[in-house]
């Protein structure tokens, strides 16, 4: 019989992400599951601001995703789930499916914005891209943007 060990929840903390998340614990919970997570901070290329405005370096947005991925974490093990987590730099694609081989992993469930036409075309679609290429189950968590109106 196929057994779910392990369940990768890529987070961005974006509100399908959050959703992704509530569907990735009931999962874990269900199937006494271990849950992964994952938040990815793509490198920004350097880049001069004439404005001398701060902009955050990768060291910094990897500091304060780490602070929010402990945040996650703790919640998920007070409700007596397995969790881990870490924060990598790299590009999302290329590191969940790193994480797939990497740590023996049965699920993805990561949520997906659904965007549409030029703008999936000009950003790409990381959850195709895992969808197409992860040697495991993927389940796709869509949102819809009115679902989290009044969660503001």
């Amino acid at each position: 019989m196929f057994q779910i060990k392990t369940i990768l929840c890529p987070v961005d903390f974006s509100d399908a992400s959050k959703k992704a998340l509530r569907y990735a614990r009931e999962f874990a919970s269900g199937m006494g599951a271990s849950l992964m997570l994952v938040n990815v901070v793509e490198p920004r290329p350097m880049a001069v601001d004439i404005s001398l405005n701060y902009v955050p370096l990768e060291e910094d947005l990897e500091k304060a995703a780490n602070d929010d991925l402990e945040g996650v974490l703790k919640e998920l093990r007070n409700a007596g789930l397995k969790a881990e987590g870490e924060v990598r730099i790299g590009n999302p694609s290329d590191v969940i499916l790193d994480c797939v081989a990497d740590m023996d992993i049965n699920l993805v469930i990561m949520g997906s914005h659904g965007k549409k036409g030029i703008s999936r075309l000009l950003m790409g679609s990381v959850a195709e891209t895992i969808v197409r290429r992860a040697s495991c189950p993927v389940l796709i968590v869509k949102v819809d943007e009115k679902e989290f109106i009044g969660d503001q």
